[in-house]
């Protein structure tokens, strides 16, 4: 038992020997320092300015081509168009239309059309023009049956307006 005994000792001292020795091998080694290297930032003090810019500060002035060269006389159209409209007298609350917003007036408005008349006049291809330029409401214009609509309104005929399409 003896014999037991030392053995037994033996081997606790030969791991405690190692836990020390592993612990200590931990313990000696130091997380290891990062080198950082510094970026000089535009806000760093003494910082040159902002280069990224400078193609576009340098640039020569990007000269347009004129609106009827681009739209191929469509521009020359919508302005006589709304300098008819406003010649003719105030403009329609074009919101009267069923379907028609206050933000499709406003995108009407920005492409001349400010008269009922005006929507009452369009024809196919003027839909087909225009309905593009509505963005997320293209296909409004032939659903909701603004010409028609539009029709009435600019005939005064509110009576059949309201027959046909409800309440204004």
């Amino acid at each position: 038992m003896a014999q037991l005994d030392q053995t037994s000792l033996i081997v606790i001292a030969v791991v405690v020997v190692l836990a020390l020795l592993v612990a200590w091998w931990i313990l000696r080694r130091r997380p290891a320092t990062r080198v950082r290297a510094e970026t000089v930032d535009v806000l760093t003090p003494g910082a040159a300015p902002a280069a990224r810019n400078t193609l576009l500060v340098d640039a020569p002035p990007v000269v347009l081509p004129a609106a009827g060269d681009v739209l191929g006389g469509i521009g020359e159209v919508i302005a006589a168009a709304a300098m008819e409209s406003q010649v003719a007298g105030e403009a329609d609350d074009l919101a009267r239309i069923k379907g028609l917003g206050p933000k499709l007036a406003a995108m009407l408005r920005g492409l001349g059309v400010t008269r009922f008349e005006q929507i009452a006049e369009w024809s196919e291809a003027d839909i087909a023009r225009i309905d593009p330029q509505l963005g997320a409401f293209q296909g409004r214009i032939a659903r909701d049956s603004w010409v028609e609509q539009a029709r009435y309104l600019a005939a005064g005929d509110v009576s059949g307006f309201e027959a046909r399409f409800g309440k204004v």
